[in-house]
């Protein structure tokens, strides 16, 4: 999956792959790494997204497809819930810093700023649609 994150990793796949029952590989991945495969899968997808925005000067459309997705819609909206910004404002922000890093194995600068994410991108949205709604109630009770 890390080799090739811009292909479709179907849980069937994988359990093929692996040669075990899809229900197990499911279980046996979350256990290994913390997350079940998909958001794996979207964590290095917007990792390696995030590396292009940074390094290249490469179209958004490009970056989009390069990364496995076949949306730029879908792509901006999940790196947006993801990240918290706009794939063009992390470029912005990106190349408005110095570009002055230590040497530091490419590994270790993955890791750093690798996005946390440890709830499903829809729970994420529910809940922020739910906490914008109390607000929302919450104003028009007073």
């Amino acid at each position: 999956m890390d080799a090739a994150s811009h292909e479709a990793w179907p849980i069937t796949r994988l359990a093929k792959v692996s040669g075990v029952s899809e229900a197990h590989f499911a279980r046996s991945f979350r256990d290994a790494f913390g997350l079940p495969p998909h958001r794996y899968l979207l964590t290095r997808r917007i990792e390696r997204a995030t590396a292009l925005l940074r390094d290249t000067d490469l179209p958004i459309i490009d970056i989009a497809l390069q990364t496995g997705w076949n949306s730029l819609g879908t792509f901006g909206r999940t790196f947006r819930d993801i990240t918290g910004e706009s794939p063009t404002a992390v470029r912005e922000r990106v190349q408005a810093m110095p570009q002055q890093r230590a040497p530091v194995p490419g590994c270790y600068l993955s890791a750093a700023e690798r996005p946390g994410l440890t709830i499903a991108v829809s729970e994420k949205r529910r809940r922020e649609a739910q906490a914008s709604n109390g607000a929302t109630h919450h104003e028009e009770s007073k």
